[in-house]
């Protein structure tokens, strides 16, 4: 227990909260392209964004008809991991297809 004489004084510090905000969120979005087939886009949407058959399709029918088409949103390093993943796998698959993040 503390206690105070007449020459001391006692500080007390106020504990400040701080807000801790999330990390920003990236889309990862695969571009439409001339060449890569379909299947390959349904197949790449499956593997790397764990999507069911038919919301894969939904999204490589958007790709097709708008030319872009979002896979899924993620903190900034997971974005990242998933772009690089899904071109390293269509460039040794021979396909060009695009797939970039960007700010959500």
């Amino acid at each position: 227990m503390a206690t105070k004489d007449e020459n001391s004084t006692v500080l007390v510090r106020k504990e400040q909260k701080q807000a801790v905000k999330p990390p920003p969120m990236y889309q990862v979005l695969l571009l439409n392209d001339d060449y890569t087939p379909m299947e390959f886009v349904v197949a790449i949407i499956q593997e790397y964004f764990n999507k069911d058959r038919e919301t894969a399709t939904q999204i490589m029918l958007r790709v097709h008809r708008d030319g872009k088409g979002m896979c899924g949103v993620y903190p900034k390093d997971i974005a990242s991991t998933k772009v690089e993943l899904v071109l390293t796998h269509a460039r040794k698959a021979g396909h060009p297809l695009q797939c970039v993040m960007e700010e959500a």
